[in-house]
């Protein structure tokens, strides 16, 4: 059989082994970071860099077919995701472990429904919206700069180098961090006027936050700024005044936030969300008939349609739908035919794939709509899970509850969490998909072709993340709830799990969760709504409601630098308007996130290896304010450094 051309290599058995044995990598780390810290790093970047670094030996290696690789390694790597609800199963004294076929096989099914939903998402999101996608456009741009760099092109062997400088100083700051001679995060937390109250200030140290930033642009970043503003500026002083807690600030100013002004952010989330989904059903349904009209006309003459324009036939869509009901079905009537709920088995099962459908959908729609606006990393997955959780509770508890007696309760909160899963492993796939689409968008790949690679891309994550969950409940265990039984030697925090697990026992009836802050972050959220409405109509910027619950529901210490690089970021685009200058500074950003998410692998790793939370570590504690100090003049410094070498290198590659 003749090899095809290199201008038509796409989807390769060789491009898929390679984005399957990277997601090993990188599906691994994400569990283990998101489980210690709440945070999972996006995968498109490092896994496009590792594939140029492989198939560049190769010469009939095409930038699609390294499209195709990091369009793998990224579903799978984002699929680890589900560790924000599922560990939750442990808390509530549920399960014991993480049984590989269930655990497999709700990843899987959940994950291949985000893909499907990220068809239609892609017409109305992707290609009929100019919304910026940041890690897609960097994803893009690094590809082009690999592959234009064989081919001999001056401004992408300048951009390549910027690329690389900017990784390696990167993970040279990671690895110094790691060792402890510099701090990974500045903080200072403070009384206001010899009060009660207590705020501070608390950043990362963390040149992908910076770069995320860079990234995102400025109106994101004002947005999180105002949320900032709310949450630790006005609601955390207010009720850390009101509580009167003694002792350290820091203590007082994050136990308010963490206890109810999170809370306060899940409600502007959740309304916002709404509000943000109901803008965008004309555009989903009009990308749904798009998405018809190309598959006919794919039908009756390919040649017709544009490649960029290829996507998966509605039939093959409906198919899938199907074939993934099935797996969703079987595995809720196996969770509740087990238990004190086992006479409602049947109509839970199928009433819930409902809902597993439909609340989907919604989520995938505003994950993908997020993904877009601020970046998969940033993209408020968790505020949508307690959605997801919230919407599955209620409807058990309005259905079921009063059917049942006080036996039932515990299987009532771990069902709301098994359904939650499902929905959560299908949002953070569409929140990834059309990151991965964006970037094939821009160097002309064939959407059926990677959304056949997403689909591989989360088998093989789904594959990895039972024995690792396993691995790690094992050597360390998460810490139960209150009333729940267990004592584990050294509990991984999983804070997203704790807070969904607390809000499924709130409205189960077997915790206490605060209402009223989510009902006011809810009027607060449509306030917002108002007001980006009154600033788009004026011309001004926009300030994005759902970043603005972002801002609000994270901790400072991962918003705050996103913050600050949009503001340097929009600072050099203002003094260096120029295209390529432009071009460099987005390759600058992108080698941040690069370096530190390539270092953030190999640590991870390490840490599992060594059963070590800290492996590189050379000083012990007490040495705080000294280390804060150096860290914090040292980023300095080397923003301001690599900021004018980047400028410095567009000017040599203009010249060229």
């Amino acid at each position: 059989m003749a090899s095809l051309p290199a201008a038509t290599r796409e989807l390769t058995v060789r491009g898929i082994v390679l984005g399957i044995l990277i997601t090993f990598v990188f599906t691994s780390a994400n569990v283990y970071l998101g489980l210690k810290v709440g945070l999972t790093f996006a995968t498109s970047i490092p896994a496009a860099v590792i594939s140029m670094a492989v198939l560049r030996f190769v010469r009939n290696a095409t930038i699609h077919e390294n499209n195709i690789v990091q369009t793998v390694a990224s579903a799978a790597g984002c699929i680890a995701s589900v560790i924000f609800v599922l560990p939750g199963l442990i808390m509530v004294g549920w399960w014991q472990g993480f049984p590989f076929w269930q655990t497999f096989l709700l990843c899987a099914s959940g994950g291949m429904m985000g893909v499907v939903l990220s068809v239609p998402l892609r017409r109305a999101l992707v290609t009929g919206s100019d919304l910026p996608y940041p890690e897609g456009v960097a994803a893009a741009e690094v590809l082009r700069v690999g592959t234009q760099t064989r081919e001999g092109a001056e401004e992408s062997r300048v951009g390549l180098r910027v690329i690389l400088v900017s990784s390696l100083a990167s993970i040279g700051f990671a690895i110094l961090s790691a060792t402890k001679l510099v701090a990974a995060e500045a903080a200072t937390w403070f009384r206001i006027g010899g009060t009660s109250a207590a705020t501070g200030l608390w950043g990362s140290l963390s040149f992908a936050l910076l770069g995320a930033g860079h990234l995102v642009g400025l109106s994101v970043g004002m947005a999180m700024l105002l949320g900032l503003v709310i949450a630790f500026g006005i609601a955390t002083p207010i009720l850390s005044f009101i509580a009167a807690t003694p002792g350290e600030a820091a203590d007082a100013a994050l136990g308010a936030w963490s206890g109810q002004v999170r809370f306060l952010g899940a409600g502007v989330i959740g309304a916002a969300a709404i509000w943000t989904l109901g803008q965008l059903v004309r555009p989903i349904w009009n990308g749904l008939m798009a998405a018809a009209a190309a598959s006919k006309a794919r039908k009756n003459s390919a040649e017709l349609l544009p490649i960029e324009e290829r996507d998966l036939p509605v039939g093959w869509m409906g198919v899938i739908t199907l074939v993934t009901a099935l797996p969703i079905v079987g595995l809720l009537w196996h969770f509740v035919a087990q238990g004190p709920l086992s006479a409602y088995a049947i109509p839970l099962s199928l009433g819930f794939w409902l809902y597993v459908l439909l609340a989907g959908a919604f989520v995938a729609a505003v994950c993908g709509y997020m993904a877009g606006l601020i970046g998969s990393s940033n993209s408020p997955v968790s505020g949508l899970a307690i959605l997801a959780v919230l919407g599955s509770a209620v409807l058990l508890a309005v259905a079921v509850r009063p059917l049942v007696n006080g036996d039932a309760v515990p299987q009532l909160v771990a069902f709301a969490l098994f359904v939650t899963s499902f929905v959560l492993a299908c949002a953070v796939i569409a929140n990834d998909n059309l990151q991965d689409l964006k970037t094939g968008q821009l160097i002309g790949a064939t959407p059926w072709k990677q959304q056949v690679a997403l689909m591989v891309g989360t088998i093989a994550g789904a594959a990895v993340i039972p024995p690792i969950l396993d691995l790690l409940n094992g050597a360390y265990g998460f810490a139960p709830l209150p009333g729940v039984a267990g004592d584990p030697r050294d509990p991984l925090p999983a804070p997203q799990a704790t807070l969904i697990s607390t809000l499924a026992r709130g409205v189960l009836g077997a915790g206490d969760i605060p209402w009223n802050m989510v009902g006011i972050g809810a009027v607060l959220g449509l306030a917002l709504v108002a007001l980006d409405g009154v600033m788009g109509r004026k011309g001004w910027l926009r300030l994005s409601p759902l970043a603005v619950g972002i801002g609000i529901y994270l901790p400072m210490s991962v918003t705050l630098p996103v913050v600050i690089g949009a503001l340097i970021g929009h600072y050099y685009e203002r003094k260096r308007p120029d295209p390529i200058s432009q071009r460099m500074g987005v390759l600058l950003a992108s080698g941040f996130i690069v370096g530190e998410s390539l270092f953030g692998v190999l640590l991870a790793g390490l840490i599992v290896g060594t059963d070590s939370g800290s492996p590189l570590a050379l000083i012990g504690e007490g040495h705080e304010g000294v280390t804060m100090a150096a860290g914090t003049l040292l980023v300095v410094a080397m923003l301001a450094g690599l900021y004018r070498w980047t400028a410095r290198a567009a000017d040599r590659a203009a010249a060229a």
